[in-house]
């Protein structure tokens, strides 16, 4: 899930600037569970962007922001719309707001959101979602011995061997209200058996290994 943020109807507004015809997209996977870019979401910053005096040339909410292929489909179902517009409107991750720009070369594309990190649902109701950071897409997985808890996230400072000297009662230095993700590793892997795992040294991350940007192709 790719946690987003909507951005200030301030921060949108001076982004658009002198565009009069706005075209919407939003996403009806990751940005419609984060609140940010689904169909309800769309139609409230429509009447926003009405009340501005702006023109609403239409507005999609596609399966996938981020699918190519869908995206072309719905250019062409959209063609008239999203021509007759001087800006679009994204309110998807930055992932999706990209897939458009890629296709729509002499268009501009706008970030209603703030794509903040890949997180884990940890709670999801009408009253309250919350979503955690859990992986950080770093390209070399090492939860094999860790337990199955990444300290590149949940460690504040990434560390590969841990813990550091700066814990206290459980908690980060770097945030008193942040746990230690080495301890939690600690208290997996004894669960395990497997507390032999954390006296490893291990060697610095390849940092390579998440160099950008990245093309992962499957034949």
């Amino acid at each position: 899930m790719i946690i987003t943020k909507q951005k200030s109807k301030a921060d949108i507004l001076e982004s658009l600037g002198k565009a009069k015809k706005v075209f919407l997209t939003g996403c009806s996977l990751c940005a419609t569970v984060c609140k940010t870019g689904g169909e309800d979401q769309l139609k409230e910053f429509i009447a926003i962007l009405e009340e501005e005096g702006k023109t609403i040339t239409g507005w999609a909410v596609p399966e996938q922001a981020c699918n190519f292929l869908e995206i072309k489909r719905l250019y062409r179902q959209k063609k008239a719309e999203i021509d007759s517009a001087d800006a679009i409107l994204s309110f998807s991750c930055g992932s999706g707001l990209q897939t458009l720009t890629g296709l729509l070369e002499t268009k501009e594309v706008l970030p209603g959101n703030d794509t903040l990190f890949q997180g884990e649902i940890t709670e999801l109701s009408l009253k309250k979602s919350q979503f955690d950071q859990k992986c950080s897409l770093c390209g070399e997985c090492m939860l094999a011995i860790t337990g199955g808890i990444c300290p590149i996230t949940r460690c504040a400072k990434g560390l590969v061997n841990g813990p550091c000297g700066g814990v206290k009662n459980g908690k980060c230095e770097i945030d008193s209200d942040l746990d230690c993700g080495w301890l939690a590793i600690y208290e997996r892997l004894k669960e395990l058996g497997k507390l032999s795992a954390i006296k490893k040294r291990r060697p610095p991350k390849d940092n390579s290994k998440n160099k950008k940007p990245r093309t992962h192709i499957i034949k």
